[in-house]
């Protein structure tokens, strides 16, 4: 494992380098991996190299590279944005970029680490996240998490030529302890 910050049984969450710009870059710039991001125009290896130089200094918010054990690999990012220090609350986000790992559960145990770290390090009392209605496999995810649907924002995105609803969700520390209390832990 190379500098690992949280660690799980299938994948492990580690700071971003610049090394990782190359394949950062050719995830972000292929359609099917930003279908369901809010990137509309090219990116350059210039403009990823100064986000995560921003990103590295940024005190709301923060991004963990996501990378399979066995055999180590780098697939993609989560982290938080909008961390709100005083209201104990902050944005999930994640992308897996490599697709031949979609729909193998790396997704789901990074996005438990992260929320698992936000509120027993952090002590954060709430995770919330927008979603397109469209993203089924997205919000399965974050369903099994814990994560709860709490609204929908009409129309709130265009993508292929027609506008989408998002749904605004959300885990609660108490829906995770209560959670945790029903599997017997």
């Amino acid at each position: 494992m190379r500098n690992p910050f949280l660690i799980g049984s299938k994948v492990y969450l580690r700071p971003l380098d610049l090394e990782d710009v190359p394949v950062l870059t050719t995830w972000l710039n292929d359609p099917e991996v930003r279908r369901h991001l809010l990137i509309h125009r090219p990116l350059s290896r210039m403009a990823e190299e100064t986000f995560l130089r921003k990103l590295s200094e940024s005190e709301s918010e923060f991004v963990l590279g996501i990378v399979v054990r066995e055999p180590e690999q780098f697939i993609g990012v989560t982290g938080l944005r909008h961390i709100d220090v005083r209201n104990r609350h902050a944005e999930f986000g994640i992308a897996i970029g490599e697709k031949t790992a979609w729909g193998s559960g790396y997704g789901t145990e990074a996005t438990r680490l992260i929320v698992r770290y936000a509120f027993e390090t952090l002590n954060f009392n709430r995770i919330w996240l927008h979603v397109g209605e469209d993203n089924e496999r997205a919000v399965r995810v974050y369903e099994k998490v814990g994560f709860r649907t709490e609204g929908r924002l009409r129309q709130d995105m265009f993508r292929d030529g027609r506008y989408w609803d998002s749904l605004v969700m959300a885990v609660l520390r108490d829906d995770l302890r209560a959670a945790n209390q029903g599997e017997g832990g």
